[in-house]
């Protein structure tokens, strides 16, 4: 069995590979299982958009923190040794406590943003993070998020692209893994925050218009996930399935046994 602290290494080490990580974020047991049983996968990601919805609640720290920490944990328990990073949006008001209950129910890793707040606040909550997975004996692989593209308003791209790499260096001065900038991410945006933040540094969403995984792969990119778009594919095809079975279809034969 991996431990905790072994799981969240790994999860490091496949921050720094050459190879970019690829996560497909999931929401619930039976999706993490259909993503952990295929042979690509090297981690877990969830997506606190998605579960969110799951639930019925708006994304933005509207679903309570302990149903989603509820969720969360099964889903480490259903993928075994594999790492799960978690999305904790903001941190819940307190980025510390909030990741010490996450490495509780198993989490190794995490997605916190900082919704433009000010730097030295921002700061002090990646340290909190970090300073919890110490106490805990987890070395905490945080991914740790910066909305300064996508919260930037109408300010110039450049000065959001500025913006992004003084918080990355910031957040990874203070002891985070990696820096998430979310976003339509271009070539030469991508090139830019590389350069300015570091190779295998940055982690970015793959949204409709992105690059391909390939493409951020060689320009340095350590991480690309998806966010709330896998749960959205499920449910455009299953939307799709119904109105195709209102219509007198038929259920796929190339349907699979995935629960």
């Amino acid at each position: 069995m991996t431990t905790q602290a072994e799981k969240a290494q790994t999860l490091a080490r496949l921050h720094a590979a050459p190879e970019i990580l690829r996560v497909v974020n999931v929401w619930d047991v039976v999706s993490a299982k259909a993503v952990a049983a295929l042979p690509e996968t090297r981690a877990i990601a969830t997506a606190g958009h998605s579960i969110a919805a799951t639930f019925g609640y708006e994304d933005g720290e509207n679903i309570p923190l302990e149903t989603m920490l509820d969720m969360v944990g099964r889903i480490v328990q259903a993928v075994g040794d594999l790492p799960v990073s978690a999305d904790l949006d903001a941190g819940y008001g307190n980025a510390g406590e909030t990741a010490r209950r996450a490495i509780g129910v198993g989490v190794v890793g995490a997605n916190v943003e900082d919704r433009l707040r000010p730097l030295d606040e921002s700061v002090a909550a990646v340290k909190a993070i970090i300073a919890a997975g110490a106490a805990e004996g987890v070395p905490f692989a945080l991914n740790a998020r910066t909305d300064a593209l996508i919260r930037g308003g109408d300010r110039p791209l450049e000065e959001s692209i500025a913006d992004a790499i003084a918080r990355g260096r910031a957040y990874l001065d203070a002891g985070a893994d990696v820096v998430f900038v979310p976003g339509r991410v271009d070539a030469e945006t991508a090139r830019r925050l590389v350069e300015g933040i570091g190779e295998r540094k940055v982690s970015v969403i793959g949204v409709p218009g992105a690059l391909r995984a390939a493409e951020y792969e060689a320009l340095g990119v350590a991480r690309i996930s998806y966010g709330p778009l896998p749960q959205r594919v499920a449910l455009t095809a299953l939307q799709d399935l119904a109105a195709d079975l209102y219509a007198d279809g038929v259920i796929p034969s190339t349907t699979r046994e995935l629960n």
